[in-house]
């Protein structure tokens, strides 16, 4: 997905009154304010009220529903392959986002890591805090990409790995 297709979805997401932080690749490039690296989705967190709303908007782009259904994640492709994946989250009365996920447990957005800001092609965005952005970075196998996320967020933010990560090439976890 290129720069001009994030900000013209993000346009029509500002347009209809719908508000998403920006998880992912697409967040951390954010946070630097430049595109890091090429990308084939963008993953969006948003409220699970606005999810009508949401499928609405990027119905309107040309996405067509593809896979899963609120309250899981949901990922929507347009014609030309471009993919949407979008989180949806309940907030509790500490701003929190409660996430949940295919295993039936819950992951929670820190309301301190939803205060994040950054751009992307100029336009300001919401999106995750450099720590959260670390923290989403476990509970999977990484690949390279996710290895010079947490490499340059720890670089640029000073922030730790996620706990227990293992630096590549080193055998044991450390903090830069």
């Amino acid at each position: 997905m290129a720069r001009t297709d994030i900000v013209g979805v993000l346009d029509a997401f500002e347009s209809a009154g719908v508000p998403v932080w920006i998880d992912g690749g697409w967040g951390v490039d954010a946070l630097f304010g430049v595109q890091l690296r090429a990308h084939d989705d963008l993953d969006i967190v948003v409220d699970i009220e606005h999810v009508p709303a949401v499928k609405g908007v990027l119905r309107g782009c040309g996405y067509t529903f593809q896979e899963s259904e609120a309250p899981l994640s949901f990922m929507v492709v347009d014609p030309e392959g471009r993919q949407v994946d979008v989180h949806p989250v309940t907030f509790d009365a500490e701003g929190n986002g409660l996430y949940q996920m295919d295993d039936g447990t819950t992951w929670t957005y820190t309301a301190e890591g939803l205060a994040g800001t950054g751009t992307i092609g100029g336009r300001r965005v919401r999106c995750l805090t450099p720590e959260l952005q670390m923290q989403v970075h476990t509970g999977f196998e990484l690949r390279e990409k996710d290895h010079e996320e947490i490499r340059v967020l720890n670089e640029r933010f000073g922030v730790g790995p996620p706990r227990g990560y293992v630096w590549p090439g080193e055998g044991s976890s450390r903090t830069r």
